[in-house]
């Protein structure tokens, strides 16, 4: 069954991707007088990716929780990383923001001129220059009132949460806006780590837990990473 699942899903993905971006093309075009944040664009993709592409098996079934927790202006959001389905299930959110995205995605054909255009964050493993390139991006954003999205850990495990690295928090202290812990959880039921296999069965959720405001904010971003990380540790313990 997974196979038919799979192919599926690619058939579907290889024949609407084209179509999604040349209607975010136009509208990216079209709107960028009066939106030049891309907002639009953004919640296009949005319910495009997570209504057509993460719903395109009736066994898939994805809950979001707690959207009305989210800020209406600039924040941090942080999400822990299982799979690379997590970014599907974070556009469940329905919020603006910016994604923060390593930086070989942005030069996959379709995929990666889309995230260009929606103004996405690009981030290079390991490259001091581009990690400080990232913040400064992300800066920009912040002081417009856009949110941004990171994953902590930089990179997916399905053995536990990595260490949360500091970039994400430094952020949020050096801007005084909120972190916004973003928990996701069973998205690894549908695809392991970068392989192409779709389970025909995945229940996944995500869930907005309550903002943590700067003035609660650790000394320094070190601390603060430590104290999320410990939150999402017994958040993922109390469901699992």
């Amino acid at each position: 069954m997974k196979y038919v699942v799979t192919a599926w899903f690619w058939l579907l993905f290889l024949t609407t991707a084209p179509v999604l971006f040349v209607l975010g093309l136009v509208l990216f075009l079209v709107a960028y007088p009066v939106d030049p944040d891309r907002r639009w664009l953004h919640a296009l993709v949005c319910r495009w990716c997570h209504v057509l592409w993460l719903h395109a098996s009736p066994g898939w079934r994805t809950r979001v929780e707690g959207r009305e927790l989210l800020p209406s202006g600039a924040c941090v959001l942080v999400a822990n990383h299982q799979s690379a389905a997590d970014i599907l299930a974070a556009m469940g959110l329905s919020h603006p923001y910016k994604f923060v995205a390593k930086a070989s995605l942005f030069s996959i054909p379709i995929v990666g001129w889309m995230m260009s255009l929606l103004g996405y964050v690009p981030v290079k493993r390991g490259s001091t220059n581009s990690m400080g390139k990232m913040l400064d991006q992300c800066r920009y954003w912040l002081r417009r009132g856009m949110p941004v999205l990171i994953f902590p850990e930089g990179t997916y495990s399905q053995e536990g949460l990595l260490r949360f690295k500091r970039g994400a928090f430094q952020l949020a202290l050096e801007e005084h806006v909120p972190v916004v812990p973003v928990v996701i959880e069973g998205t690894t039921q549908l695809l392991e780590g970068d392989g192409i296999w779709m389970s025909p069965r995945a229940s996944m959720r995500v869930r907005v837990l309550p903002p943590l405001s700067p003035e609660s904010f650790a000394p320094d971003a070190v601390t603060l990473a430590e104290q999320v990380r410990a939150l999402y540790v017994d958040t993922l313990a109390a469901t699992g």
